[in-house]
């Protein structure tokens, strides 16, 4: 009786992150590491798939942090009921073939938009670390026992944490956008904005803002 070739058994780890120099959009590499407990079975591909949480609730957060953060969970007292898990992406890579073990880096584009609930949270925390959870499916292909080409399937069990150190995040968006940040606005605001800076011959958007935002009072004064 011939043995039974064996399925390929791959674990997901997480050894660290950074960001993608000259990227054309902020990019951070997740170093992944990909091993299979199935010695000596050849590996030829494997189309994986990602979904990436931000587990909020596992840690713990400053005042000042609890501030930035109420337009996404409200005040402090109520995020018993509204602090949550946050899907922040997905991201997809094909994987080239390995044996026994392999570093990849699972690259995951980044953006700046403040309508963007991700955006609100990572620039939100002023230190310490972004809890994530990295959700794995996809496709292995790898070699059966007569060589041929075999098929399997990766199930959404395949799952890692990882806690992104902030800085690594703040740091990329200081290099692409260097004292500066952007908002999305609607076509009409955007629109009405803009006539008034024609109409009052004001040569920056920064002025413009300075100019119809109100003038906080000196407290004390």
């Amino acid at each position: 009786m011939w043995p039974v070739k064996l399925m390929p058994d791959l674990s997901f780890k997480v050894e660290g992150a950074a960001a993608v120099e000259f990227a054309a959009t902020p990019t951070l590499a997740f170093k992944l590491r990909i091993a299979n407990a199935v010695a000596g079975e050849t590996i030829h591909t494997v189309a994986l798939r990602c979904q990436i949480q931000i587990e909020a609730t596992r840690r713990r957060y400053t005042a000042e942090e609890q501030r930035n953060m109420l337009d996404l969970f409200g005040e402090p007292g109520r995020w018993s009921q509204t602090l949550r898990s946050l899907l922040w992406t997905h991201a997809s890579m094909v994987v080239p073939g390995f044996e026994g073990s392999t570093l990849a880096d699972l690259l995951v584009p980044c953006t700046f938009d403040f309508n963007v609930a991700a955006t609100k949270y990572f620039e939100g925390l002023t230190n310490g670390e972004i809890p994530l959870r990295l959700m794995f499916s996809g496709t292995v292909f790898y070699a059966g026992e007569d060589g041929a080409l075999q098929v399997a399937p990766i199930s959404w069990e395949q799952e890692t944490p990882f806690r992104l150190p902030q800085s690594v995040w703040r740091e990329m968006m200081s290099s692409y956008y260097p004292n500066s940040a952007w908002l999305c606005l609607r076509r009409d605001v955007f629109e009405r904005l803009y006539h008034y800076k024609i109409q009052h011959g004001i040569p920056t958007w920064e002025q413009v803002l300075e100019r119809v935002l109100p003038v906080e009072e000196t407290v004390g004064s």
